[in-house]
């Protein structure tokens, strides 16, 4: 298992094809801010809200220079449902080889109705991406809570 990101760390580069199929690397994002979230599953309860609440901040987020990218091993199809479904504003991003998830140590043991199950641990990053691409963790939470996620993020980064 990887070492926890913490502020300050390199953020892992990625390329994976989003909802439409396109690939989205980190380093498209040159100089920018990005928050990069990890979620379970799509089209479930908890990681609706969480989408969701990502999707009615965007306005603001982006007038405070973030970008946002969801990332779970969802297939393209199932995250181009998600998007459709819940008129989703930003890109969702699939890893079903778990690589880029596990790179950001995103995957691992967790409750679910009091039982341990080994899945991806929902996990937020911001991320200043430089003029050249490299990425530095800024911020770095893990096991976060779905509902009220973002109100607590956006109260932490000032917006």
């Amino acid at each position: 298992m990887s070492t926890r990101l913490e502020a300050g760390s390199s953020a892992p580069e990625f390329t994976l094809p989003d909802a439409e199929g396109n690939e989205v690397s980190l380093a498209d994002f040159p100089g920018q801010r990005v928050i990069v979230y990890f979620y379970p599953a799509a089209l479930t309860p908890g990681c609706t809200t969480q989408a969701v609440d990502f999707s009615t901040s965007l306005s603001d987020l982006a007038k405070a220079g973030y970008t946002v990218l969801g990332i779970s091993p969802d297939t393209v199809e199932k995250l181009a449902k998600f998007a459709e479904k819940e008129s989703l504003g930003f890109p969702l991003l699939s890893d079903p080889g778990k690589q880029v998830i596990q790179a950001y140590d995103a995957w691992g043991t967790r409750k679910l109705y009091g039982k341990d199950i080994t899945g991806v641990l929902r996990s937020t990053f911001v991320i200043t991406v430089d003029e050249q691409g490299a990425g530095t963790v800024e911020l770095a939470q893990y096991n976060v809570k779905a509902t009220g996620h973002v109100d607590r993020l956006r109260r932490e980064l000032g917006i």
